[in-house]
């Protein structure tokens, strides 16, 4: 007994040391991009490396926001913003529905439709492209955020995310709801959407991560300049023959902000989402 009272400071010096170590694992690339960002070009490419700039300096950033026309970054970073806002509403509304109606309702082939949908997640999603190019194609979405907000509104992954929510909702809530005199629409819309807040934000927060940071497919349905979101537009800034770092990671820095800021504001919902909807590591 003294044994394991003894054994288990070590134990959790350990798990903190671990945990200390994660977390510099995955700081330090965040970190390295902001130093890079102010630092002059020089100092971005000297040896040795150093992870301080010296000197201090924003000209990556004035370089960035003061740019040519060619490469209108902040519309670059409010397209991403519209893109990603847009796709991640479409998302949600779609997969709430379905998946509420795999999880609950009765209806015939449910089973054989839901095996469908999950089987697609096993397709390699660039097999996607030329369908989904030509499809865009036909509408006149081409070179327009539409064609970024609306082809990946209906994924299999959002439905089968939620459906597992669902499911992991107790039925009694309906049940109790029913014999109160609500009709389907009252239900689903008074005592299941209220009690799956976190499974809407983290889908939510994926999809929006998902389209912001995407470059594939912008390459392929974009062409005007004003018209890019920032990934494929922070490619534009990469020269033929030299490399402004500090200008490109003062982009990374940018990109990156709303990311930091949805995770931090949702994390709570996403553990909560993900731990309920029965897909924990």
């Amino acid at each position: 007994m003294e044994t394991t009272r003894q054994g288990r400071p070590l134990n959790r010096l350990l798990s903190y040391a671990l945990i200390v170590l994660l977390t510099c694992v995955f700081v330090a690339p965040l970190f390295w991009m902001l130093s890079t960002s102010l630092k002059t070009n020089f100092d971005a490419t000297r040896q040795p490396l150093s992870w301080i700039p010296r000197p201090f300096t924003t000209r990556g950033y004035d370089v960035l926001l003061t740019t040519a026309s060619e490469t209108p970054v902040l519309r670059w970073f409010f397209n991403s913003l519209l893109a990603a806002l847009g796709n991640a509403l479409l998302v949600v509304s779609t997969s709430v529905l379905a998946g509420y109606a795999l999880a609950r309702l009765d209806f015939p082939g449910k089973r054989v439709l839901f095996s469908l949908i999950v089987g697609t997640l096993f397709i390699p999603p660039f097999l996607f492209l030329v369908p989904n190019f030509l499809i865009v194609t036909e509408i006149g979405w081409l070179d327009s955020l539409w064609a970024l907000i609306v082809p990946g509104a209906g994924g299999a992954f959002g439905v089968f995310f939620m459906r597992q929510f669902f499911s992991a909702l107790p039925r009694e809530l309906e049940e109790a709801a029913l014999l109160d005199g609500a009709n389907q629409w009252q239900i689903f819309f008074r005592v299941i959407l209220p009690l799956s807040r976190p499974g809407i934000a983290t889908l939510g927060v994926l999809s929006f991560l998902g389209n912001y940071n995407d470059f594939l497919w912008p390459v392929y349905v974009l062409f005007s300049p004003h018209n890019f979101t920032l990934p494929p537009g922070l490619s534009i800034l990469q020269g033929a023959y030299t490399t402004d770092y500090p200008v490109i990671m003062a982009g990374g820095v940018i990109a990156s902000i709303p990311a930091i800021i949805l995770f931090v504001l949702a994390q709570r919902h996403i553990i909560e989402g993900v731990s309920r909807s029965g897909l924990k590591g």
